[in-house]
């Protein structure tokens, strides 16, 4: 296997034994003398990939091949173990981590908990490669990507589609070896687009193309089908994501994962969801399967914890219980204890809305529920609880009150407590980042002469990548840059546990994004994403003392077969990382940033393994 070159590496190393450094000595005179007996040869060898910032300069492969020799001595010499991962066994090409229901079953879970994520009682630390699908193939490109996708890439057999129902069938089309999605036919009777209208018209809205004006940007599609709704709302310039329970075949999560819309792994049982208070403008439910009048309204007072002041629950079919004769009335008398008004139904369609006034819920109405003791408290593990939050926070701002626009003013940095200087600096150095990440993004990078791309070497196209999560997200100004220069992507943007909680903040942008600790799985399944991006998360993990090779594994596995990673990072943690990126088989580069700092720069791709 080709050896990843390096750029202006240099590291301070501990004592070894004397022969390694006598080797190192021998090669580097050799290395000299190549240099001084043949000007043409070095003229040759200094290969200056140069991009239009200037800020990676300079490949020098015979220095690179020093570097690499000498560290490849140490390596032996500290006896680490520089063996390929294994492949992993077919049945885990689809395998997601935390999810397993006879270990909790047997450690006492029940009444649904079984089904939840619990990644504490995983023993199973496994460390392989989780390979593809027999034939398995690249996802076609947006937005040809979001309508047909290939059969083989998803855990759906023929069997099952047609065995799926009436519904399924009229979303989804299977041809061959393909399966098509139809934007007018879906999991609603009168399809998307006409069901997308209604909702508009029921919170008094000329048309859908007027939920940006009446404030909705961000949408939670709970139980999203297979993401034709979320498909047709991002068509209109929201930010849909789909949230389902993890599902061993069919998942909701993954065929729209694999169409390039945005989604996670997510369910109501018996925790908190893992985004703040106050985080969405509309949550939409239609026939997600969750009974909203059962356990006390528990799920109900959630869905009033994440939803903004002035915004919409959407119910839609026969998804709670008709105990008492009408659909409505179970939940429509909870309702009214937690501040909602029924605006509008239309047959097995209704419409809530979340009250703007803050002192509701402390009027001394009967059976109003309580307001939360403690709040603030960052939303991962957390417990159901049966009390109201955000009613004190500077973001009770009611959605019809927010500008349409999405620029950040002083008033949301000061609301956020976020200082200018920060916000902004983040921002431009993230713009100057993804013109260069741009630049990287070629297997162009990883040949042995890399040059200076030109017109005979064109940037990769604008829709190259879709899916792309930025694993330490701070503000969200990787995911700014991304809209700012027109790439048809959509970011995840995920708040590590650890570190300030910008989740709110990144939120209100109109941006997708989670709670995570990264000593753990991601909620996902594999082959979900094109590009991971990470800066400074390697030192972060090294502070929790945490796995860094089992957080490239996990890397691994949700990335796309050719997909990309870019890492940011102090020295140390970077060679670490590329020493780990070698034996799990990526092309890496670790590349220097000429800005006079410690900070390295540390580009993978993933091959396309097939055994």
């Amino acid at each position: 296997m080709r050896r990843p070159l390096f750029n202006k590496f240099s590291v301070i190393f501990g004592p070894r034994p004397p022969w390694s450094w006598l080797l190192l000595c021998c090669v580097s005179v050799l290395a000299l003398i190549v240099v001084l007996s043949s000007s043409s040869f070095t003229s040759f060898e200094s290969v200056t990939f140069s991009i239009k910032s200037d800020i990676y300069t300079n490949y020098r492969r015979l220095k690179e091949q020093t570097a690499s020799d000498y560290l490849e001595l140490t390596n032996l010499s500290s006896g680490l173990d520089n063996l390929e991962v294994g492949i992993c066994g077919k049945e885990r090409e689809h395998y997601v981590p935390c999810y397993n229901v006879s270990e909790n079953l047997l450690t006492g879970f029940k009444d649904g908990e079984e089904f939840d994520r619990h990644c504490e009682l995983s023993q199973d630390h496994e460390e392989c490669l989780v390979r593809p699908p027999k034939d398995y193939k690249t996802p076609l490109s947006w937005p040809v990507g979001r309508d047909v996708i290939w059969n083989a890439n998803v855990r759906i057999s023929k069997d099952q589609f047609l065995s799926s129902g009436s519904m399924t069938k009229r979303l989804m089309l299977l041809e061959e070896n393909q399966i098509s999605f139809h934007s007018d036919d879906g999991l609603l009777f009168d399809g998307v687009k006409e069901y997308s209208h209604q909702v508009a018209e029921m919170i008094g809205l000329g048309s859908d193309a007027e939920f940006l004006q009446a404030g909705v940007r961000t949408v939670l599609d709970i139980g999203c089908g297979f993401g034709s709704f979320g498909a047709h709302l991002l068509s209109l310039k929201l930010m849909a994501v789909c949230m389902a329970a993890y599902e061993l075949t069919g998942s909701q999560v993954q065929l729209s994962l694999e169409r390039g819309l945005p989604a996670v792994i997510g369910n109501f049982i018996s925790r908190k969801l893992p985004f703040p208070s106050l985080s969405y403008d509309m949550v939409h439910c239609a026939q997600c399967g969750i009974l909203w009048d059962q356990k006390d309204g528990i799920f109900l007072i959630e869905v009033d914890r994440i939803l903004k002041p002035g915004g919409y629950f959407v119910l839609h079919g026969t998804s709670l219980s008709t105990k008492q004769g009408s659909m409505a009335s179970p939940i429509e008398k909870f309702t009214e204890k937690i501040c909602w008004t029924l605006i509008a139904q239309q047959e097995e369609t209704f419409v809530w809305q979340k009250t703007i006034d803050a002192q509701c819920y402390s009027s001394g109405k009967q059976g109003v529920i309580p307001l939360c003791a403690h709040e603030g408290i960052q939303s991962y593990y957390q417990p159901l609880a049966s009390c109201i939050e955000g009613t004190n926070s500077k973001r009770w701002v009611p959605v019809q009150n927010r500008s349409s626009s999405f620029q950040i003013s002083p008033a949301d940095l000061e609301i956020h407590e976020i200082r200018q200087d920060e916000f902004y600096e983040d921002l431009e150095s993230s713009r100057l980042a993804l013109r260069n990440y741009w630049s990287l993004l070629t297997p162009l990078i990883f040949s042995d002469h890399p040059k200076r791309p030109g017109d005979e070497d064109p940037l990769p196209p604008y829709n190259m990548i879709r899916n792309v999560m930025d694993m330490n997200a701070r503000y969200g100004g990787f995911n700014s840059a991304f809209l700012e220069a027109g790439k048809s992507v959509w970011v995840m943007n995920v708040v590590p546990l650890g570190t300030r909680n910008t989740l709110p903040f990144i939120l209100d942008q109109g941006f997708a994004g989670v709670l995570h600790d990264w000593c753990e799985p991601f909620p996902t399944y594999p082959r979900t994403y094109d590009m991971v991006h990470a800066n400074g998360l390697l030192s972060n993990l090294i502070t929790e003392g945490c796995s860094m090779k089992r957080l490239l594994l996990e890397m691994d596995r949700i990335l796309r077969p050719e997909g990309w990673v870019v890492l940011s990072d102090k020295l140390v943690p970077i060679e670490k990382a590329r020493m780990i990126a070698t034996q799990i088989r990526w092309e890496a580069r670790v590349i220097d940033l000429d800005n006079g700092s410690d900070q390295r720069l540390l580009v993978c791709q993933k091959p396309f393994l097939r055994k």
